[in-house]
């Protein structure tokens, strides 16, 4: 589900050009991503973003509607990874790879580090207290089961899973299998392991093909 509106915090002022605001929340997300989000003061995102405090609370907001932008940001584009990669008529197991890939490829796009999800690492935490983190999370993790979901019931019409398998169930497995894949990523385990994991995943699923006719 797309974000509609960015979340942004107070009106804002003498904003600087676009490119150096999209820089700067690039900058500001990697270091979120890097220290979480009770963990990151304000003063270290200005530190990153080479932006005064002053200066990011114009653009901005606080550092609380600076992390939503961020968070938002964050979901637009695995969201927009993963329908890529769900899309097209590729083969059912084929598409969940790649959507796993997809995944992958995020957790392990830090300089030297794996990053894991973004989410995971720096959105779960905050969930308890946060009302607005949590309806985030809680919408984000609802358009990936949808996501799924939709790619399921394509593959059941087209005759690729059985007629009596649950596409939502089946939605549950694969976004969790992604979930696991998140934590694991975050805790260190290596790419190969990951990848091999959600085959097996794949496999599982995929267990509840129709039979070839």
């Amino acid at each position: 589900m797309a974000r509609k509106k960015s979340v942004t915090g107070p009106a804002r002022r003498g904003r600087p050009p676009a490119y150096d605001a999209e820089t700067a929340l690039r900058r500001a997300t990697e270091t979120f991503w890097r220290t979480g989000y009770s963990g990151t003061s304000l003063d270290k995102v200005a530190a990153a973003t080479g932006m005064s405090p002053p200066s990011l609370y114009a653009v901005f907001g606080n550092k609380h509607a600076l992390y939503l932008e961020a968070l938002a940001r964050y979901w637009e584009m695995s969201l927009a990874a993963t329908r890529e990669a769900l899309a097209g008529d590729h083969p059912l197991d084929e598409a969940l790879m790649q959507a796993y890939d997809a995944a992958l490829s995020i957790y392990f796009s830090g300089k030297g580090t794996t990053r894991g999800c973004f989410v995971v690492g720096t959105a779960v935490t905050e969930v308890a207290e946060d009302a607005a983190i949590r309806s985030s999370v809680a919408a984000g993790l609802h358009a990936i089961d949808a996501d799924f979901e939709a790619r399921f019931r394509r593959a059941q019409d087209k005759g690729e899973l059985k007629r009596d398998a649950d596409p939502a169930a089946l939605a549950i497995l694969a976004s969790a299998t992604m979930h696991t894949i998140a934590i694991r990523a975050r805790a260190g385990v290596r790419r190969a392991e990951l990848r091999e994991l959600a085959r097996k995943a794949v496999d599982v699923i995929c267990g509840f093909r129709a039979a070839a006719h």
